[in-house]
């Protein structure tokens, strides 16, 4: 995937229904031994066809059948096209590409992969870790993080941070504090909202400092003050916050786009190094920081019954501490923000379920199933991250078809959970649908269960889920709780780059209940 207008066949934001190469979970024989049809080969996949060097590049050209159609619109051409496999040709060497849109077969080869599956995804960081430092006579280390390494240097770190990560008790360990971070950004929404009731400057902005805010509790154990009115433009909060947002952009451009830095240094290639060494460097500021503040609480005996993720880490393995509180503070801020925008958007336009939602908040019941179902929806219709990337560490028949080992599959996450065949009435924005009861036409259990991921499947799910989960839910309870969100204007859109963006202008007005 290397030109800006194939990027988003891989990261499509798609929703489509009625369609017309839906296969059903009872005809989907992905194995083919068990089936008579003989077996397709790779290249009968059905897919745009390609000519000597440019490969598929002319249909996207002029004239050509998918020119300016990208996004949504393109991955639903290509599905009404092609169907429900389909191979896009690689650009400029680069590997082509399978699309699968069938949750049985997504399902099929993620639960065939082995124990250390393999997902492609941001090479030039990976370049940067193990080789350019290196070259530069950096410091370096074998293992580098869960976003660059693979095999079992990967499952040497996941093995080792899964237990302090994922225990629920983990998560709840900073309830509280999460919950004094809302209430901040609450008082700090007040203040910065005009005679109108919108938030003066970029609501983007703005998230993503609340998320900066939220992620750094968890990851260095303490507040960054990002809602410091008086915060410096040049101040390391604000830097970082630059940085978390330049870093996905110009991986963008050098890892989903036409690049030659792999065979000479451009000058998108030497920003892209300069970026991930000021990120280094700030995150080893940070760090350094919030353990300077480790040591001093270590004289109160009372705080060894609640270690935080860093401390705990640290006690462990003091780099992988540094890699996860640097992974954590990369990942967890524009993905945060751009879940949580699309949520407020959708209650906005659905005022009856924001309603809804205000009455179980403040009934002040401890479990709140409508708030989950709420931002779970959200994440079907508008999800930060629309697809999932393989490469296979097997061969495979998929729907009839040879897939050979090493080859790269994309699923279509975002376009499946979007079909009528696993979720009724697809665009509508109905919570209802995950609390249903299963004699509902609504149910959710109705649907393929590889139907909708968003934090992925496996050892290579989200390893951040559950302080995502709580983040999230705490911050909309308290926007919901002192807000009634309204939207004017345009639909909201989403822009795609390596997330799905949303994009403004952002036509939020936010009155006091």
């Amino acid at each position: 995937m290397q030109t800006s207008k194939l990027r988003p066949v891989l990261q499509a934001v798609s929703v489509f229904n009625n369609a017309r190469y839906v296969t059903s979970v009872n005809n989907v024989m992905p194995n083919v031994t068990e089936s008579i049809q003989p077996l397709k080969s790779w290249d009968e996949i059905p897919g745009p066809s390609k000519l000597p060097i440019i490969s598929s590049l002319h249909h996207f050209l002029p004239m050509g059948s998918f020119y300016k159609i990208d996004g949504y619109e393109l991955l639903d051409k290509l599905y009404k096209t092609y169907g429900p496999i389909t191979r896009l040709p690689g650009l400029f060497g680069s590997p082509d590409i399978v699309i699968l849109y069938d949750a049985e077969s997504i399902a099929y080869v993620l639960r065939s992969e082995n124990l250390t599956p393999k997902r492609p995804g941001f090479q030039s960081l990976e370049h940067y870790r193990k080789e350019y430092k290196k070259k530069y006579g950096k410091e370096t280390h074998e293992i580098t993080g869960l976003v660059t390494d693979h095999d079992e240097k990967w499952k040497t770190l996941r093995s080792t941070v899964n237990p302090v990560l994922l225990q629920p008790k983990t998560a709840k360990l900073y309830s509280n504090i999460l919950d004094d971070v809302a209430n901040d950004m609450i008082k700090r929404m007040r203040l910065i909202r005009d005679e109108n009731n919108m938030l003066k400057g970029d609501l983007g902005t703005e998230m993503n400092l609340w998320a900066l805010e939220s992620i750094g509790v968890v990851a260095l154990g303490d507040r960054l003050n990002c809602f410091d009115p008086n915060l410096p433009a040049d101040s390391p909060v604000r830097k970082l916050i630059q940085i978390v947002h330049d870093f996905f952009a110009v991986a963008d451009k050098l890892d989903f786009k036409p690049s030659l830095w792999r065979i000479f240094p451009t000058k998108s290639y030497k920003r892209a190094m300069k970026l991930y060494e000021d990120q280094e460097n700030l995150n080893k500021y940070f760090i350094q920081k919030a353990t300077e503040v480790l040591k001093t609480k270590r004289v109160d005996k009372e705080s060894e019954n609640e270690k935080g993720i860093l401390e705990k880490l640290l006690e462990i393995n003091e780099h992988y501490a540094y890699l996860m509180a640097s992974d954590l503070l990369f990942a967890g801020v524009d993905t945060a923000a751009n879940t949580v925008i699309p949520t407020l958007y959708l209650l906005a336009k659905n005022p009856e379920k924001q309603n809804k939602l205000r009455e179980e908040i403040l009934s002040g019941s401890e479990k709140r199933p409508y708030l989950k179902a709420c931002i779970k929806e959200a994440m079907r219709i508008m999800p930060v991250v629309s697809g999932n990337l393989r490469q296979t560490s097997k061969e495979y028949n998929i729907l009839g078809y040879h897939i050979p080992k090493h080859s790269m599959l994309t699923f279509a996450n975002q376009h499946v959970s979007m079909m009528e065949c696993h979720y009724p009435r697809p665009n509508e924005y109905i919570p209802e649908r995950w609390i249903a009861d299963k004699e509902d036409p609504l149910y959710h259990g109705n649907a393929h269960p590889f139907a909708f991921m968003p934090f992925g499947f496996g050892t290579r799910s989200c390893i951040g889920r559950r302080i995502a989960e709580l983040e999230m839910e705490t911050f909309v309870a308290r926007v919901v709780e002192n807000f009634q969100i309204d939207w004017f204007g345009e639909p909201l859109k989403q822009h795609q780059s390596a997330l799905n963006y949303a994009k403004g202008p952002f036509n939020f007005t936010f009155k006091d209940v």
